[in-house]
């Protein structure tokens, strides 16, 4: 599952409310110019592929195979079956469909429909295929450089809530990133994971075991939280804050030149504070 690192503020805690518009078409939100939606067409998923090529591959130094290349799209046989969160500023006709923001959002339904979720290349993630209640795998999110603010991210993570409510979502999961391939360098922030944040057995995804990289590195003793923090990528500091926990083991991807964690978080919070706004509003 790919996430890369998208902001440096936003954190998803940040979800005010909306109003849903119709069943067919339950999520729009427009916000200083910008919409959040859901991908209606084969070119705006097409436009998410080209945003996700640029940041993947053109910025971040991913490896792309030859046909990727050629295409200068970031494609695999997940986006049939993902819907797919986009922000699309209208005036960035320099932009496939301008498009400037992206989630991949993958149910339990149709990952049953597909054979397997996204992120079951790293993770043994069968806990959240027979979990109670609805399941939903997030990856593949980016945002183009110039819109990597706040404002950007809380649209995003404000669409996740109305999708999650629509959804009724019980958990959410997938992989976010820390830069870099050395596990060693990374071992502060790895370590103070596991220690701090580890996920409860029924909910704890594991590394596989030929990917497995103990998170272990720096002894509990030796860590300072608060620096440990300081070094630790936004986006995964906003799933903490939103009572996320993290999987067993760290995966190491040399393509995408990251170190991947397992990221899970009940929506809880997500739901009962987008409902809180929802029936405000409804009133």
């Amino acid at each position: 599952m790919r996430q890369i690192e998208t902001a440096g503020k936003a954190e998803p805690s940040d979800l005010p409310g909306c109003n849903a518009e119709s069943k067919d078409d339950f999520l729009s939100l427009v916000q200083g110019g910008l919409e959040a939606r859901l991908a209606r067409t084969v070119e705006d998923i097409e436009a998410a592929q080209s945003l996700r090529y640029r940041v993947f591959y053109d910025e971040m130094k991913a490896r792309p195979s030859v046909e990727t290349a050629a295409l200068r799209r970031d494609a695999d046989s997940f986006d049939a079956v993902c819907d797919h969160l986009l922000v699309v500023d209208p005036g960035r006709r320099d932009l496939p469909g301008g498009v400037v923001g992206t989630y991949r959002l993958l149910r339990r339904s149709e990952a049953r429909a597909h054979g397997r979720f996204y992120s079951a290349d790293e993770y043994d993630v069968s806990i959240f295929e027979d979990y109670p209640g609805e399941t939903l795998e997030l990856g593949r999110s980016c945002v183009e450089r110039d819109y990597r603010n706040r404002s950007t991210m809380q649209l995003l993570w404000r669409a996740i809530a109305v999708y999650v409510f629509h959804h009724d979502i019980a958990v959410m999961f997938g992989c976010a990133s820390l830069p870099g391939t050395d596990p060693e360098e990374l071992g502060l922030q790895l370590s103070y994971l596991y220690y701090y944040h580890l996920a409860p057995p029924a909910l704890r995804p594991r590394a596989l075991e030929e990917r497995f990289v103990d998170m272990r590195i720096v002894p509990r003793e030796g860590i300072e939280p608060r620096a440990a923090l300081g070094e630790m990528p936004p986006l995964i500091k906003g799933y903490l804050r939103l009572g996320g926990f993290v999987g067993d083991g760290a995966v190491v991807d040399h393509q995408f030149n990251t170190t991947d964690v397992s990221i899970v978080v009940k929506t809880d919070l997500v739901t009962d504070k987008y409902y809180r706004h929802y029936e405000r509003d409804r009133r």
